[in-house]
């Protein structure tokens, strides 16, 4: 929830299925609810919440997949750009059961699951 629905919309434009939380009735919703549900629907979440790979790495899931915003503050447009240079960055296969942290210097990935 802590990124815009903008960036939802640009990534359908590009060919992506994307939806964000508040589109579908989830602006409220629990973490553990919106990790589960891109489980079952094999999604990968983007979030600037820094809970989500703390729950990923508790439970030692190996999914859903993970892409983390912690550039701090940043606009809609730039947090296009960080997405569409891990686009670019990263092969598509590369991101499934891993968590990708974008940094403003750097993009890191790790494997899922996450060792405690």
């Amino acid at each position: 929830m802590p990124l815009s629905p903008k960036l939802a919309y640009w990534l359908n434009q590009q060919g992506h299925d994307a939806i964000h939380a508040s589109d579908i009735g989830l602006n409220c919703a629990s973490d553990t609810l919106i990790i589960e549900l891109a489980r079952k629907e094999q999604r990968i979440v983007i979030t600037a919440d820094l809970d989500y790979p703390r729950l990923l790495a508790l439970t030692q899931a190996g999914g859903p997949s993970l892409i983390l915003f912690r550039i701090g503050n940043f606009s809609d447009q730039e947090s296009i750009d960080y997405l569409s240079k891990l686009l670019w960055t990263i092969p598509e296969e590369d991101l499934s059961n891993s968590i990708i942290v974008i940094e403003k210097n750097r993009i890191r990935r790790r494997r899922l699951p996450l060792n405690q």
